[in-house]
């Protein structure tokens, strides 16, 4: 018998060898450990070898487990014994007949096993040696059965067993047990190939079947594709933990292990389906629990399959817009997930209404920890019916900019404009403002300002910028485009061009369009688009003083003249009889002059507070809110009115008060409310920087 499995296998071999080159057997083999559901499928067998043991503990149940103890030889269950009493267990019991059978295994001479009753007991022993093995008690018999007939029962039992294991320790059946081993091994890899093989012929068949798109079954291709694959693999698993199986269960060593890791896991399902948690008049144990939990788990997954195949089979052929047809799929499958959940729990036998109490304890428990979870939650149902926003609209959330992708339950994920995917809660879209370019009616209009130079010719401006504007794809011919003339800048007639776009998502490529077109057009009528210019205008009695001074001093001969100087003492007077005097004589002049010009310069800091104060007074510059263009500003003053306020206050000049203004600005007390100018008498809004 052992020739003929070697020559089996050596035949078997010698195929395999022949196949193995026109096969990537080593890639597959990768593959199927890399795969994810390789560890899908493992956590499945795993949990289905947690909830139902194997025979070979499946006698030590968790009723028994204190009152009955296997006996064990070699990793097999022979027999159970009770315990005699409290002070001589199962456990001990069964602990002595293993010893001595394994001692009565190691004999080399041939173990038989007697029957011995006396003194109205009947014991078991092994022979040679009237070994004692155990003694057979009332609460060791079967029904009906009496000492004796159970002790021969057990004398059979153990007898078959110990023959057994002397053999299976000698070098015969080792050989022939490393046959059957490498055989099992060489069927094992030719089945896995061959359902490696059937696997992708399916797979081949269904592609050709409904892969095609015109198909009406194309969309089940992708879940067929992965049904053959989860059935290959389970196939695949399933044929090696069978070979591990038959394979340990060929040699006493890997039997005795195999047993010992059952045991442990028999010990684990025993602390796992302890009850542990207590609801009404049912106790459920963690075991329980977890079960439950991987029910649900796949409730929510087949419910999502089936609203998928719902509104791909059914709302997809009612003609409903996309968007209502997500409202319908979201519903449903929240209507479906609670329904399903609750006929789980009945049929857990988990009465509802016992889940009151537990859900008021926990509600508080958890309710601060995942109020922004249930505020994002409530917000998607809001949005869901009342439908502010929907799938494809373009909208704004603060600085996020894009489009629609996705509602859920918690987020909506919004694609913007450089393709990123970015998740925004939901209550988001309720507690700030948004701004949806494509709600009701897509039709939004865009400006684009423009300045032009002083002097332009406001038709041709008006001709050129429609003319920018025309044939252009995204601009709208009606309404039509218009141009208004906003009002005079500082350095430029500002202009409004106003168009009207239906693609919200392209009006910043509308714009640049625009813009290059308008520049284009300017260019070719030739009109000016300035830039921001500054006049500056210097008014002094002594310019002109200076201005001749400098040129004397640039004069090939020099003549003597005099400076009367600018506080009316004409005690007090420069001469100048030198070319090389004139400078310092200018500088001296320009430095009154500005002592006269700025005398904001003089004042101390507790004069400066006090003219601050004095001006933020009631008797003080009007200070209240100001409109301009359009624009709010709050809380400002008006240049002119304070340099009016200034000059009479300090009993001088407007350039003097103008001069005072540009020293609040530069303590950092004042500011221009659009942007740093200096201080000017004009139509300009000015702002306190902090309270006195």
């Amino acid at each position: 018998m052992h020739l003929n499995w070697v020559l089996v296998a050596s035949k078997m071999l010698n195929v395999v060898s022949k196949m193995l080159p026109r096969l990537p057997l080593l890639r597959d083999v990768a593959c199927y450990v890399s795969t994810f559901w390789r560890f899908i499928l493992l956590a499945l067998l795993t949990l289905l070898l947690t909830l139902n043991p194997v025979p070979t503990f499946a006698q030590t149940s968790p009723t028994n487990r204190n009152d009955k103890a296997p006996v064990v030889l070699d990793g097999r269950v022979l027999l159970q014994v009770r315990s005699l009493n409290n002070n001589f267990t199962a456990e001990n019991r069964v602990r002595q007949i293993n010893e001595a059978l394994a001692q009565a295994v190691q004999s080399p001479n041939p173990v038989r096993i007697e029957v011995n009753q006396e003194e109205g007991r009947t014991t078991i022993l092994s022979q040679p040696g009237s070994r004692h093995l155990l003694t057979v008690t009332d609460g060791d018999l079967l029904p009906e059965f009496t000492a004796y007939r159970q002790a021969r029962i057990w004398q059979d039992i153990l007898e078959r067993a110990l023959v057994q294991a002397q053999f299976e320790r000698s070098p015969v059946y080792v050989r022939q047990a490393l046959g059957f081993v490498f055989g099992a091994i060489l069927i094992a890899i030719a089945i896995h190939l061959a359902l490696l093989f059937l696997g992708k012929w399916a797979s081949h068949r269904l592609r050709v079947w409904l892969g095609q798109p015109t198909s009406s079954f194309h969309a089940w291709e992708d879940p067929a594709q992965f049904m053959v694959r989860l059935a290959r693999l389970g196939l695949q698993g399933g044929l090696w933990l069978a070979i591990a199986y038959y394979v340990t269960d060929l040699f006493p060593a890997s039997r005795i292990w195999r047993y010992e890791l059952f045991d442990f896991i028999a010990k684990v399902f025993d602390i796992l389906n302890a009850p542990v948690i207590s609801l009404g008049t049912s106790k459920y144990s963690a075991l329980e629990l977890l079960l439950l939990l991987g029910l649900t788990i796949g409730l929510w997954f087949a419910v999502s399959s089936l609203t998928k195949l719902f509104k791909s089979y059914v709302l997809a052929h009612t003609g409903a817009e996309p968007r209502l047809q997500e409202v319908i799929t979201i519903l449903t499958q929240y209507i479906l997930t609670f329904l399903g959940f609750i006929v789980l729990l009945q049929i857990w036998g988990l009465d509802v209404g016992s889940l009151t109490i537990l859900a008021s304890v926990l509600g508080v428990g958890i309710g601060f920890g995942v109020q922004n979870i249930a505020n994002n939650f409530i917000s998607g149902i809001i949005i869901t019916f009342e439908r502010p926003i929907q799938i494809g609209d373009f909208v704004k959330v603060g600085e996020l900019l894009g489009t629609v992708e996705r509602i859920g339950a918690r987020s909506t994920e919004i694609c913007t404009l450089d393709q990123v995917t970015i998740i925004v809660p939901n209550s988001r879209f309720l507690e700030t403002e948004v701004i949806n370019w494509s709600h009701g009616n897509p039709i939004s209009r865009l400006r684009i300002p423009v300045g032009v130079a002083y002097g332009s010719d406001i038709d041709k401006v008006q001709s050129a910028l429609l003319e920018a504007v025309k044939n252009h794809p995204e601009v709208l011919l009606q309404p039509p485009p218009q141009v208004w003339f906003q009002g005079f800048g500082e350095s430029s007639l500002d202009f409004d061009l106003l168009v009207w776009t239906g693609e919200p998502k392209k009006q910043f490529k509308v714009k640049s369009d625009l813009n290059y077109r308008i520049e284009a057009c300017m260019r070719h009528h030739r009109i000016e688009i300035p830039f921001p210019q500054r006049d500056l205008h210097l008014r002094s009695p002594q310019l002109e003083e200076i201005f001749n001074l400098l040129l004397y001093r640039d004069a090939p001969t020099p003549s003597p003249r005099s400076i009367e100087p600018t506080n009316g003492d004409q005690s007090n007077h420069t001469s100048i009889s030198q070319p090389q005097d004139s400078l310092t004589v200018a500088t001296e002049i320009s430095g009154s002059l500005s002592k006269t010009i700025t005398p904001a310069k003089t004042l101390t800091e507790t004069e400066l507070e006090a003219l601050v104060a004095a001006m933020r007074g009631a008797d003080g510059v009007e200070i209240k809110d100001r409109r301009d263009r359009g624009n709010l500003y709050p809380q400002c003053f008006i240049g002119a009115e304070a340099v009016e306020w200034l000059a009479q206050r300090i009993q001088g000049s407007r350039q003097e008060a103008i001069s005072i203004g540009q020293m609040l600005i530069d303590s950092g007390i004042i500011h221009h409310v659009v942007d740093d100018y200096p201080f000017q008498d004009d139509y300009s809004f000015y702002r306190f920087y902090r309270e006195l």
